[in-house]
């Protein structure tokens, strides 16, 4: 519907507008002349995963050596053999929503159960009361997204002692999905992974997408302990076998990139959407995260498809509605985008607010 619109500001994908850093593309260009272009291992280049293992131990302070890291094509194939690794016909996943579409679609193609677990009263955070009501005996995995899409909040320490407490000393995977862990404006920001002491029980997501603008590379990574690892990596090698030859030193210079010009960018960006969006009205939480704001639209007595719907024939605009992630009462606005897409789309938002 947005395409058929030449003049629709679109503010929904979660893409970002900035090109792949210069040496990311000539590293990959050099590999591929330099004749990269055959087989590597399955689990990636032996020099990659080790600077990756030294990336997120230096940057991350987390501990995996490189024989417990698995290249994936980007975090969608990470979630894919976490979820097909680990899943028995029947077994329940606790998804806490509003969350990224694609983890009950994988938990449903391994023969799982998606269970959801509604944040949207607790400002998107975890309460532990709402976690344990949910565990039985089937239960094998939580799903953990901060920051967080749709939302861009970051769990904070109550919502990660809520999951710590519900796990410890059952046989419950946490699946870490912190694709955006580096695009995060709070300082005070920690990933569940940090949780040494469960290390065989947690399963690290990572791409290469969000912090490098690397989204059509497909890139990324899963962490486990090696035990784990070495089944899930039987499924990622039947899966696809291993990821391009001529990625491994792309990534390996992405690695070397300072990326925090485009944080930059994107905190101003939020800032200046947050301040437009309550200056029409709209209540939201603020995102610490991502390049995503959630207001709610409860107040104006449309479902989410609806209201963008209504936004996009009557102003030209495109949001996601928030019944794609689990939440009808709110929209997914992107600004990830270029400043001058958001304050026209904001232009426009406003005045189909007020004619409401």
């Amino acid at each position: 519907m947005a395409a058929a619109r030449k003049d629709c500001v679109r503010l929904t994908l979660g893409e970002p507008d900035f090109a792949t850093p210069e040496p990311i593309c000539k590293a990959a260009l050099e590999s591929v002349f330099s004749g990269d272009t055959h087989y590597i291992e399955n689990n990636g280049s032996r020099e990659l995963l080790g600077r990756v293992a030294q990336f997120e131990k230096n940057k991350n302070g987390l501990g995996y050596e490189a024989d417990e890291i698995i290249l994936t094509a980007g975090a969608t194939e990470a979630l894919f053999v976490s979820l097909l690794g680990i899943l028995n016909p029947g077994d329940e996943v606790i998804i806490p929503i509003p969350a990224f579409v694609l983890y009950e679609e994988i938990v449903r193609l391994a023969r799982g159960v998606p269970v959801h677990m509604d944040t949207s009263s607790d400002c998107f955070q975890i309460k532990g009361d709402k976690l344990e009501s949910l565990i039985t005996d089937r239960t094998k995995a939580v799903i953990l997204n901060s920051p967080n899409n749709p939302t861009g909040c970051v769990y904070g320490e109550e919502s990660l002692s809520a999951v710590y407490k519900a796990v410890k000393g059952r046989d419950i995977f946490v699946i870490c999905d912190d694709v955006y862990k580096a695009l995060c404006y709070t300082d005070d920001y920690h990933s569940f992974a940090e949780n040494r002491d469960l290390k065989e029980q947690i399963l690290v997501v990572q791409s290469f997408s969000k912090p490098y603008a690397m989204t059509g590379w497909r890139m990324g990574y899963l962490m486990a302990d090696h035990s784990v690892k070495e089944r899930l990596e039987l499924v990622h090698q039947f899966d696809i076998v291993s990821t391009p030859a001529m990625f491994q030193k792309a990534c390996m210079a992405a690695l070397e990139t300072d990326p925090s010009y485009m944080l930059t960018e994107y905190k101003a960006r939020r800032d200046y959407l947050i301040s437009r969006l309550r200056d029409a009205g709209m209540e939201l939480t603020v995102p610490e995260g991502a390049f995503y704001a959630f207001p709610d639209i409860s107040k104006y007595r449309m479902d989410s498809m609806t209201f963008a719907r209504h936004l996009l024939d009557e102003a030209g605009v495109a949001v996601t509605p928030g019944a794609a992630f689990g939440s009808d009462r709110h929209v997914r606005i992107s600004y990830c985008c270029s400043m001058k897409a958001i304050s026209e789309g904001m232009d426009r938002l406003e005045q189909f607010l007020s004619s409401l």
